[in-house]
């Protein structure tokens, strides 16, 4: 099973398999039930901060170096070490549930004993597995039926690739055109597929049968594959099962679960190292004073353990309850529904981010085409001169050519004529060159007699692989000329008359990122002409339409405003002529060796000296909150690095008009570079610019990754925004871990639309049995309320700078604690009297008291349960005191002497302190205390 190798899989009979294969199970815990004990206590005890107190409860079972009861080292130690195990069990139990939910789901499979109901988990290689509309895919399958007329399906595939577009796949050709999905076990055929791997965009096999005559081979690739974790969007399909549990191409691209440590976490775990350093000095001075006398190393080690309360374990406490507490908050609140906190250990890295790395589709727009621009080259159409691309159309149906009355005014006419039948020419072309399928449903039921007989307008739903498909053929039905049909072999049309335009089928080449063009060959079934039409991307169809002199021009006008274009072109073909690219095309479709190869230099015989009928433009919609959000993150601090694969223009038109990039800033566009001289002037270039956003094209960006990344990725990180287009998947990821790897800083990259601000502006400012109540309930502390902090996003660069746990910060509260600890116990020896047990019920009660008081100091915005935490806290003490009789004096407690040298203690422990902070705020306050003023 560690071996992944090729299979041959045969349909219906799992028995037959010829190796191991894994269970069809989903696991996403990071461990089970014999692991979870020693991999948690491992994950915990592998930082200094955690293992310094287990070596210190350690040391006490040692009787030379045992200092009091060894509860009062383990009891600390076992609380911290139940919160910790308790809150990992919280998150596996979620985990558990969440994989036991999708493995316990339910699919039919086809048997020699008829349909049977079997679980995801129980699925094997090589079973007959039906899925329904709407359903999950249980496990990588190759698609064999469809219930659908057109026969194809949809795919969602947003939780495989992130992408919120449809996929359209295709079934096996032979097994569609069996009666009945029964007939599936009937036959002898198997599939032949490619040893397990990680690329999802692709894929190597065979089909056969062999109990045909002569036997049938048909070759397999991408679209007829069914992923696990996609959802059927169309129809009911069949598939085979070829891939199952770790090697699903989905478990393949998904990391093995780790546990996570937060920055906050390492951060004090190296402020542990250098407190512990700081013990370790102080005990060599104390057994040094000593002249090193006796046992002075066993000595060392008592003053170590002695001292050792100046690192407190109650910090691990509040520091694990308040992470629980936070990630709680973030799930619950109302402005943010539907956010799943799957670490509960980084919470606090939402206030760290300086970069955020987000797609344009469906997270800066809203993934909702709308068709804006109609371009002839000597006219356009826009949004308010529609209804004359609609008379044109109308009356290309309704008056033929040949009877305009072109005796008056012959000049207009004729002039009339060749843009009405460039319209309509435009509009048929646009109409017919897609993947669109319109499906027609009543009551949410596909009814298919009902799209076979009327076409109804009111029932009909358009399904395709990708919403600027889908606004095409709208606008065509706007304009009067509706597509009413479609199956694998044929089209219908309907004119603005209501007459039904039939065509055949005959090849569909379907658009791919490296082609960046789509193609298909229809029959007119009324005249009998052949048509090639083509759409595509501007940068390849230049190459393949006739010479023109504006296409390049309106192109980017039209990008330019922000909106994607698309050349439509066409070219006729006589019988003859299609007769022959058939035969050469299915021979090379056949061949073994180099097989895409020559197809596409087959399909490209054709693509020469096309007629250029028109370019549409469409615009994707902003988001509605994308501006303000946009600003917020600029105004934080937030780098916002922009990665899609739209065209320059469009990218950068979107850039502005999202505000990513602002009105009065320079945007400096990398020019296109091939080689390495080209990436070396222009980085210079580029060097010269300062405060700049910087446009740069996949291609380019790869060039200069390649001969100068560090030189690249040093200016780029000083640009306020970087918008990176025609821009690969494969080059998101890259960008994402070169930015991890060459600025050390927390980055966020996301792909789907989500309040993003609320996360980063608001969550992230905020923050043993006697004072553990009111140091965790910091965590409810405010230094502004909400509404302040997403008004002055700019508050948040103050926590980009990590100042709350800076080694300034850190010094400063060491000194703090060296002064009040001083006046405590000094003061404590002075006052007390002839009873040395009086020390200490001076001494605690002092500390107790300027601890509560340092709480309420360090506090912002007051809570009601902030209140309660001090008041219970001090309750607790009182409380203890009838079990702490043997080391205070209760009847002293009860003094009048207590009280006013506990008082006077207290007061010289803290009052200066008190002093000096409100001079501070007096004369230098914080950024916020303004906005709270």
């Amino acid at each position: 099973m560690g071996d992944f190798r090729p299979r041959t899989v045969w349909l219906g009979h799992p028995e037959k398999r010829e190796q191991r294969y894994p269970r069809n199970v989903i696991n996403n815990q990071k461990y089970n039930f014999f692991t979870f004990l020693p991999g948690v206590l491992f994950n915990q005890f592998k930082y200094f901060f955690n293992l310094y107190f287990l070596l210190l409860a350690c040391s006490q079972f040692v009787n030379e170096l045992r200092l009091g009861a060894l509860y009062t080292y383990w009891v600390p130690l076992g609380f911290v070490l139940i919160i910790t195990i308790v809150r990992e069990a919280v998150e596996e139990v979620r985990c558990f549930l969440r994989d036991k939910e999708v493995n316990s789901q339910i699919y039919s499979k086809l048997s020699t004993r008829g349909t049977v109901k079997v679980k995801s988990s129980s699925i094997q290689v090589g079973d007959l597995i039906i899925v329904e509309k709407n359903q999950r895919v249980p496990a990588d399958m190759i698609f064999l039926r469809t219930s659908e007329k057109n026969g194809s399906c949809f795919l969602r595939t947003d939780q495989l690739d992130g992408e919120t577009d449809w996929k359209l796949r295709l079934p096996v050709s032979c097994t569609q055109r069996l009666p009945t999905a029964a007939d599936l076990l009937q036959i002898r055929s198997y599939v032949y597929a490619e040893e397990p791997n990680i690329d999802i965009h692709n894929f190597i096999g065979t089909f056969t049968r062999e109990d045909g005559d002569p036997p049938v081979n048909e070759s397999l690739s991408i679209e007829n594959t069914l992923w696990a974790s996609t959802v059927i969007a169309s129809g009911t399909v069949v598939g085979v099962v070829v891939y199952t549990g770790k090697e699903l191409r989905s478990v393949m691209n998904t990391s093995n679960p780790r546990h996570k440590i937060g920055l906050f976490d390492l951060e004090v775990n190296c402020l542990t190292k250098i407190l512990f350093g700081a013990l370790v000095v102080v005990s060599l001075v104390m057994v040094a004073l000593q002249h090193f006398a006796g046992r002075w190393y066993l000595q060392i080690f008592r003053f170590l353990l002695l001292f050792s309360n100046i690192v407190p374990i109650s910090l691990r406490v509040n520091l694990d309850m308040g992470k629980m507490v936070f990630s709680w908050m973030i799930r619950k609140d109302s402005k943010i529904p539907g956010t799943v906190v799957r670490a509960s250990t980084i919470p606090e890295q939402l206030g760290r981010i300086s970069y955020l790395l987000t797609d344009k589709t469906g997270t800066l727009t809203q993934n909702e085409m709308v068709f804006r621009r109609l371009h002839l080259g000597t006219v356009a159409y826009g949004m308010d001169s529609m209804d004359e691309v609609q008379s044109h159309v109308f009356s290309a149906y309704t008056q033929p050519s040949h009877d305009l009355p072109t005796s008056r005014a012959p000049a207009a006419t004729k002039v009339r004529k060749t843009i009405s039948s460039r319209v309509h020419e435009a509009v048929k072309a646009i109409a017919l060159v897609h993947n669109v399928t319109p499906v027609y449903e009543s009551n949410g039921v596909t009814d298919q007699a009902e799209a076979e007989q009327h076409y109804e307008d009111t029932c009909r739903v358009y399904q395709a692989s990708s919403p600027d498909e889908v606004s095409l053929v709208q606008w065509t039905e706007s304009v009067g000329l509706t597509l009413v049909g479609r199956d694998q072999s044929s089209m219908q049309l309907r004119t603005p008359s209501g007459q039904i335009l039939n065509f055949t089928i005959l090849q569909i080449f379907p658009f791919t990122y490296e082609s960046k063009r789509m193609g298909i060959i229809v029959r007119d079934e009324t005249t009998g002409e052949i048509t090639f039409y083509m759409k595509g991307a501007d940068v390849v169809m230049a190459g393949i339409v006739q010479y023109n002199d504006w296409l390049e021009e309106e192109c980017g006008n039209m990008a330019r405003e922000g909106l994607r274009v698309l050349v439509v072109a066409k070219k006729s073909l006589t019988e003859e002529q299609y007769q022959d690219f058939e035969a050469r095309y299915v021979q090379a479709k056949l061949s073994v060796h180099d097989r895409s190869l020559k197809v596409a230099t087959v399909i490209e015989s054709l693509e020469m000296e096309m007629e250029l009928l028109c370019l549409t433009g469409v615009e994707d919609q902003l988001q509605a909150d994308v501006r303000p959000t946009l600003e917020i993150l600029r105004n934080a601090g937030i780098k916002v690095w922009m990665l899609t694969g739209d065209k320059l223009e469009t990218a950068t038109c979107t850039a502005k008009n999202a505000h990513l990039v602002t009105r009065n800033q320079d945007i400096h566009v990398f020019r296109p570079v091939t080689t390495r001289g080209e990436a070396h002037l222009e980085l210079n270039a580029f060097r010269r610019k300062h405060d700049c956003a910087l446009v740069i094209s996949g291609d380019s960006l790869e060039v200069c990754l390649k001969f100068y990344e560090y030189e690249f990725m040093e200016l780029a990180c000083q640009c306020p925004a970087v918008v990176c287009c025609r821009c690969a998947p494969t080059q998101k990821a890259q960008i994402v871990r070169l930015l991890q790897e060459r600025t050390g800083k927390l980055t966020c990259a996301y792909n789907i639309h989500i309040h993003i601000t609320k996360l980063t502006a608001v969550f992230p400012r905020y923050s043993t049995i006697y004072t553990m109540f009111p140091v965790f309930s910091l965590v409810l502390d405010k230094d502004v309320k909400s509404e302040v902090a997403m008004l002055y996003p700019e508050l948040y660069k103050d926590l980009l700078k990590g100042r709350p746990l800076s080694f300034k910060t850190f010094l400063i509260w060491v000194l703090i604690s060296i002064y009040q600890g001083s006046i405590i116990m000094y003061g404590a020896l002075l006052l007390f009297e002839s009873e040395f047990v009086h020390i200490v019920a001076i001494s605690f009660t002092s500390l107790i008291l300027t601890e509560l008081l340092m709480v309420a100091l360090t506090v912002q915005t007051w809570h009601w349960l902030m209140i309660v935490a001090e008041l219970l806290s001090l309750a607790c003490y009182i409380a203890s005191l009838v079990f702490l009789h043997e080391f205070i004096d209760v009847y002293f407690i009860a003094t009048l002497s207590f009280v006013w040298k506990v008082t006077a203690i207290t007061l010289v422990s803290c009052l200066p302190l008190y002093i000096l902070k409100y001079l501070r705020r007096r004369f230098s306050p914080p950024s916020y205390s303004k906005l709270t003023s």
